[in-house]
C-alpha cells in the first residue's frame, strides 16, 4: 500500500468518524430540547398543581370556618334550649307543688 492510499484511507475514515460525530450531535441536541420541553410541560403542569392545591386549601378553610361557626351558633341554641327547658320543668314543678298545697287534706 503506497503512502498516497494510506492518507486516501486515513481521510476517508476520519471523514466517517467526522460524519458519525455531526450525526451525534445533532441527536443530542434533539434530545437536549425534548428534555427542555418535557421540563417546561411539568414545570407549567405542577404551577397548575399549585394553584389548583392553594385554591382547594383555600375552599377548604372557609369551609371549615363555615363549619365552626355552624357549630358554635348550633351550641348556643342548645344551651339556650337547655336553660328554657330547665324553666319549664322548674314552672312545671312549681305548679304541680301549689296544685298539690291548695288540696283539702284526705283522712
Amino acid at each position: 500500500m503506497t503512502l498516497e492510499e494510506r492518507f486516501a484511507r486515513i481521510e476517508h475514515v476520519t471523514a466517517g468518524i467526522a460524519e458519525q460525530r455531526e450525526k451525534d450531535r445533532e441527536e443530542y441536541k434533539a434530545l437536549w430540547r425534548d428534555t427542555q420541553r418535557q421540563i417546561d410541560a411539568l414545570a407549567t403542569t405542577t404551577h397548575k398543581l399549585a394553584g389548583t392545591v392553594a385554591q382547594m386549601a383555600e375552599e377548604n378553610r372557609a369551609e371549615h370556618e363555615r363549619l365552626r361557626q355552624a357549630d358554635a351558633e348550633l351550641s348556643a341554641r342548645q344551651r339556650q334550649s337547655g336553660a328554657e327547658l330547665d324553666a319549664r320543668v322548674a314552672a312545671l314543678v312549681s305548679a304541680i307543688g301549689q296544685f298539690i298545697a291548695s288540696q283539702p287534706p284526705r283522712h
